[in-house]
């Protein structure tokens, strides 16, 4: 069950948005009365609700915005509870003040917005002592171990308790109560303003992530990535789960760079089956795994990790899309060692993608020259790889059959930006921009004016994408349903 979080000026409006969202499907709604700066009608409010609330006046050393006296605030709380309303959120430190009456549940919770603390086990057994029906914690990750330290706790609570760690880091705690036992979760009613640090929005608990349907049964994925709130992935991955009834969800897990290891060694006792992974871990995930494809020890990065038992297998699908791409555009035989032979080709950046289609090229016979802002990251790959170094104020000089931008330039929200100047396309040219939001970005554009072949990043992106799936799944991936979810994601006109 989500718990969706209003907080609005106006008791008009409120109760508004209060009816509409119980119809919509949300199956309890949280107001939030500090949000109301007048004089608070309760009766108005609760009366006549159509579904059960939970009635919050929270502080602002809580996250709230109350700022008349904590007398005013306890009066209301027990005047909420005096009304009938369903559940009213009391904190731990104020609960004693605060009888029980009637039939109203209390939610005894604690707010910590620096971190996690320690003794989590003590402050849950404290709180419930507090005639508790629920008990929520709500604290602030600053590292992943936060968050398996808060599942483990809620898991194996006796009293129910919802566990959630705030931040982006600890959204995986908001989707995966349901799977741990909490009786529900939080979710914001409005998809531009968040009562909480990482809270997600209703309408994408739903529709992303079906929330609803999460058990202990149900097979875990992700991506991991840092920052990841960005990422287009858990949309078309549980796109296809949900297209072939798959039981599984693909997550999000933002993983800071010295937490990696962490993160690795809690996959097998969080149930994680397997994982994408991007900036900035996907040379340095290579050294966890027991077991790596070819391709990915040559490039010396992966894209994805998948368990089995104690095993940890590494992948480079990055590089598999790139040379379908790549092959298909230029009419030549997939996987034929010498295909790429007498063309060249520039490659914009020397990232992770760039690195993967490097290899890949070069594995075909092709003549590559690397070119970045940072010309010494552009001399490490190229001396990796055995490609030729470019200035980068000297890219536009290069003659090539293949110009590949593996930079985010041109990427949402800087749409009006291209790494490559138009002048220097033209129509004998193959243009790869592996940026995919948008598909049509000024390079792509430009390079379309020009009459050019050209390769997207939507391609790419969800031929990657597809063949991760068949790695986690063994099944071939609906990939116009992955196509269709990230075109509509991206599509500069929302339809909703």
């Amino acid at each position: 069950m989500i718990c969706v979080s209003l907080g609005r000026a106006r008791h008009t409006r409120m109760i508004a948005e209060h009816q509409f969202l119980v119809e919509q499907g949300a199956e309890l709604v949280e107001l939030r009365l500090d949000f109301i700066t007048r004089a608070v009608n309760l009766k108005r409010l609760v009366d006549d609700r159509p579904g059960p609330v939970v009635i919050s006046v929270r502080r602002r050393e809580d996250g709230g915005r109350w700022n008349r006296s904590e007398q005013d605030r306890l009066v209301l709380l027990r005047s909420a509870i005096a009304t009938g309303v369903d559940y009213i959120d009391i904190e731990a430190d104020v609960a004693a003040q605060i009888p029980r009456y009637g039939n109203t549940k209390r939610i005894i919770s604690y707010h910590d917005f620096s971190g996690t603390p320690d003794d989590l086990e003590e402050l849950h057994a404290a709180m419930a002592a507090e005639d508790a029906d629920i008990v929520k914690i709500a604290t602030m990750a600053n590292s992943f171990e936060d968050n398996v330290r808060m599942i483990e706790l809620t898991a194996k609570s006796k009293i129910p308790t919802i566990g959630i760690c705030m931040g982006e880091i600890g959204m995986m705690t908001r989707i995966l109560a349901n799977r741990v036992g909490s009786p529900f979760t939080y979710a914001t009613f409005s998809s531009d303003k968040k009562l909480a640090p990482g809270q997600l929005n209703w309408k994408d608990m739903k529709r992303i992530y079906h929330y609803d349907s999460i058990e202990k049964t149900t097979a875990l994925f992700g991506v991991i990535a840092d920052p990841v709130a960005h990422s287009h992935s858990p949309l078309i991955h549980n796109a296809a789960f949900i297209e072939q009834n798959v039981n599984a969800r693909y997550l999000p897990f933002r993983v800071p760079k010295d937490d990696l290891h962490k993160f690795v060694d809690s996959c097998q006792q969080l149930g994680i089956h397997g994982v994408s992974i991007t900036i900035p871990h996907k040379e340095s995930s290579l050294q966890y795994c027991t077991q790596a494809e070819n391709s990915a020890t040559g490039i010396g990065a992966i894209n994805t990790m998948v368990f089995a038992d104690e095993e940890r297998y590494g992948y480079n699908t990055d590089y598999r899309a790139a040379m379908d791409c790549i092959e298909q555009s230029f009419k030549v035989q997939r996987g034929q060692e010498n295909s790429m032979q007498g063309r060249t080709a520039l490659i914009l950046g020397a990232g992770g993608v760039s690195r993967a289609i490097a290899w890949g090229l070069r594995q075909r016979r092709c003549d590559v020259s690397i070119t970045s802002r940072t010309r010494q990251r552009s001399e490490m790959l190229a001396s990796e790889i055995g490609c030729r170094v470019v200035d980068w104020d000297q890219r536009h000089d290069q003659k090539v059959h293949l110009l590949v931008n593996g930079t985010p330039v041109g990427m949402h929200p800087d749409v009006d930006h291209s790494p490559y100047n138009s002048e220097a396309l033209n129509q004998f040219m193959v243009v790869f921009d592996t940026v995919y939001n948008p598909e049509s970005t000024m390079l792509i554009k430009e390079a379309l004016q020009k009459r050019a072949r050209v390769i997207t990043g939507v391609d790419m992106f969800v031929r990657q994408a597809a063949y991760q799936y068949k790695l986690f799944t063994g099944q071939d991936a609906p990939t116009e349903i992955m196509r269709e979810a990230l075109k509509r994601a991206t599509s500069p006109v929302q339809m909703d």
